[in-house]
């Protein structure tokens, strides 16, 4: 479902790059990679609409590498690889359920000057939508998402099963498309010394495809997430974002990359403000 970048998905690495550096890098590479394959993008089936439809009868697997500089208490770099595989499943020639795991490996600092990072796996999510299977201008979904507690420590993770509504939509034209997917997960078991979960995903979704090159996009995708459990600053993150990606033929394996920029307007105390994003996506259509 949504992408979160804010502190409770942070891991970190490198440590020792300064934030200029390390976004002149990540600038470059991604620039460098986008315009490195315009002739192969021409050899690519038209999938970017489909690609970035999250009710698609489409297998696909979605690998993001995230990078959030300057987390608490020492301004630290943490880092996160998230394993994100797509699977429709057909119910009948008319429905089928659109299944999204989302399984985060994070590295990240302590949350107190001289606590050990923490490495390893983050909690799973795991969301199956209901969505028709003839797609059209106008695609949507509507189902359930839970939250698997499969964090290797405690500090990856919320001590606690959840579960709650999912639902979402996305229309498309011959360049633009516009979408949002919500969902709410409240917690009902797990550790009980651990504070209970009621929190909130909102992803707009507006992604633009280049007349020239119907494989080019432009993509704005924020995830903002609302933790009713807490209160004032704590409560809201709510980043904007700009993407670009570029779809692409290896052999006979269709390929999406894209390259994202998020800046936090609102965040809690601590939370890194930026965070950098890149996405490699096999598609595997029928």
């Amino acid at each position: 479902m949504g992408r979160t970048p804010s502190r409770t998905k942070g891991t970190a690495l490198q440590v020792s790059i300064p934030l200029n550096r390390m976004a002149i890098r990540y600038a470059i590479a991604v620039m460098l990679t986008v315009s490195a394959v315009p002739a192969l993008a021409q050899e690519a089936p038209a999938l970017v609409k489909e690609a970035k439809n999250p009710f698609a009868d489409l297998i696909n697997l979605q690998l993001f590498y995230d990078v959030y500089p300057g987390v608490a208490p020492a301004k630290n770099t943490a880092q996160v690889l998230t394993i994100e595989p797509l699977i429709p499943i057909h119910l009948n020639s008319d429905w089928i359920v659109i299944t999204r795991t989302i399984l985060p490996i994070i590295e990240q600092p302590g949350t107190a000057p001289g606590q050990a990072w923490g490495r390893g796996s983050g909690d799973t999510q795991f969301a199956a939508l209901l969505s028709p299977a003839r797609v059209g201008s106008l695609d949507w979904g509507v189902g359930t998402v839970f939250q698997l507690m499969t964090a290797s420590n405690n500090d990856l993770g919320q001590g606690k099963w959840g579960a709650g509504p999912a639902a979402g939509f996305q229309w498309t034209r011959t360049q633009w498309t516009l979408g949002v997917v919500v969902l709410n997960i409240w917690s009902f078991a797990g550790e009980s010394d651990r504070p209970p979960v009621n929190q909130m995903q909102l992803t707009p979704t507006v992604n633009y495809t280049f007349k020239d090159n119907p494989n080019r996009y432009l993509s704005f995708s924020p995830t903002i997430t609302a933790n009713w459990e807490a209160s004032g600053d704590e409560r809201w993150t709510v980043p904007i974002s700009l993407g670009i990606g570029q779809l692409f033929k290896l052999g006979h394996q269709s390929i999406n990359v894209q390259g994202t920029t998020y800046y936090n307007v609102v965040a809690p105390p601590g939370s890194s403000r930026w965070t950098l994003e890149v996405l490699v996506q096999f598609l595997f259509p029928q």
